[in-house]
């Protein structure tokens, strides 16, 4: 099958037709990223203040007539899954939270188990990975940003332990703003659960080491992904976990590991797994690096689009956690400091948060939430993020907070 699109100038944009792409990235603007039909006056109103131009596909809306056509083949493979299920959340975030701190609790303690399991040397099963993995799908796709939130709140185990849930969950719900389907998703947070489980093999000197490693060490570190797939083998697992464990450590660009592989010669579901295994890296406290603050570590991936990570994909996991990720402390321009409590997905910029402290950063007696979307049009009356926090900003640890 065949995609065609044609390309128009925004003033030949009409209604009824479906934008598929844009001349900016899809992230500068409020739109969804899956593409949209247009329906109003308001909303091609609201595309020119963005848009010169923008791809109408022809299979799915109306089309502009003397366009130039562009026909593009349509995804095949696995790569046709994305976007074949919707999702939405069913429950609120408060509603989800005592279930998903309970999730948390128990995942913990599996994935505790699965990594000591293997460190003694035993044999591991789909099952017992897909009993962490399968309740987190649950909970994330019940609501998007109680587990994140939940997770965010919580004291830090081990890099190992955290990295594992972190990954899985961050599988999960990257699936899910993909629009996959929930087998699917149970796989990838399976595979994001395993993707360095080859580390229990390794010294745990070379893990702790705390400056930059050297050439002999680093080879030796990147052993881990051929020790986790021999881990894996026999187990059961899937093609999606074999692809994610094999190549996360791959970039588009050529400069990975093991194989080398470029662009679209990586597995879809490696892609994925690249960038999700990298931002929770980039996020935690490790024995050479502190903990970037979550938006400065989204800034640092979309910056290596189309070099180290797939564009588009980038795109899509920016949209799936928000400029401002669920459990990030912010600072507001009334000179507060809060933390996102959840989403807006059309207004990325205005997310829902608590606010923790008055404008000279003292604790406040009672937390506030507040809807950013939720507030008047003036701006000399609008409070809005001005910068994001690392953890412990001004003496906040949000894991001794009870939110």
């Amino acid at each position: 099958m065949r995609i065609e699109e044609r390309e128009i100038g925004i003033e030949e944009l009409a209604a009824g037709m479906y934008v598929c792409r844009l001349d900016r990235p899809w992230t500068e603007t409020p739109f969804p990223l899956q593409g949209f039909m247009v329906n109003s006056d308001a909303q091609i109103s609201l595309l020119r203040s963005y848009c010169n131009r923008v791809w109408v596909d022809v299979e799915r809306g109306r089309a502009a007539p003397d366009a130039p056509l562009h026909t593009l083949e349509r995804r095949q493979g696995v790569e046709a899954l994305v976007g074949s299920t919707q999702h939405f959340d069913v429950t609120s975030v408060e509603q989800e939270i005592p279930v998903a701190r309970e999730v948390l609790y128990n995942v913990s303690r599996l994935t505790a188990n699965i990594l000591d399991y293997l460190r003694a040397g035993h044999l591991l099963t789909a099952q017992d990975v897909n009993a962490a993995a399968a309740p987190i799908v649950k909970s994330v796709l019940r609501n998007a940003d109680a587990f994140f939130l939940v997770n965010a709140m919580r004291k830090r185990d081990a890099y190992g332990y955290t990295h594992a849930i972190n990954c899985s969950a961050l599988a999960a719900a990257f699936g899910r703003n993909l629009g996959l389907p929930e087998d699917v998703l149970v796989e990838l947070a399976s595979g994001g659960l395993l993707l360095d489980v080859g580390k229990v093999q390794l010294p745990p000197g070379l893990l702790a080491h705390p400056g930059v490693l050297d050439a002999g060490q680093m080879t030796q570190a990147r052993t881990h992904v051929e020790l986790s797939l021999q881990l894996i083998a026999g187990s059961g697992q899937s093609a999606i976990v074999h692809d994610m464990v094999r190549s996360h450590h791959e970039r588009c660009d050529g400069s990975g590991y093991p194989d080398a592989l470029q662009g679209a010669g990586i597995p879809l579901f490696g892609r994925i797994a690249a960038i999700i295994d990298s931002f929770d890296a980039m996020t935690s406290d490790r024995p050479h690096a502190r903990a970037l603050p979550r938006h400065e570590a989204l800034q640092r991936i979309y910056r290596d689009r189309d070099v180290l990570y797939q564009a588009e994909l980038v795109e899509q996991f920016i949209s799936c956690l928000g400029v401002y990720p669920t459990g990030s402390l912010v600072e507001l321009s009334s000179g507060e400091v809060a933390v996102v409590m959840a989403q807006n997905p059309t207004r990325r910029l205005r997310p829902r948060v608590m606010v923790l402290t008055d404008a000279d950063k003292h604790l406040r007696g009672q937390f506030m939430p507040l809807d950013l979307m939720l507030q008047p049009e003036e701006v000399s009356n609008r409070v809005e993020i001005v910068r994001p926090l690392p953890a412990g900003a001004h003496g906040l640890d949000p894991s001794e907070l009870y939110l």
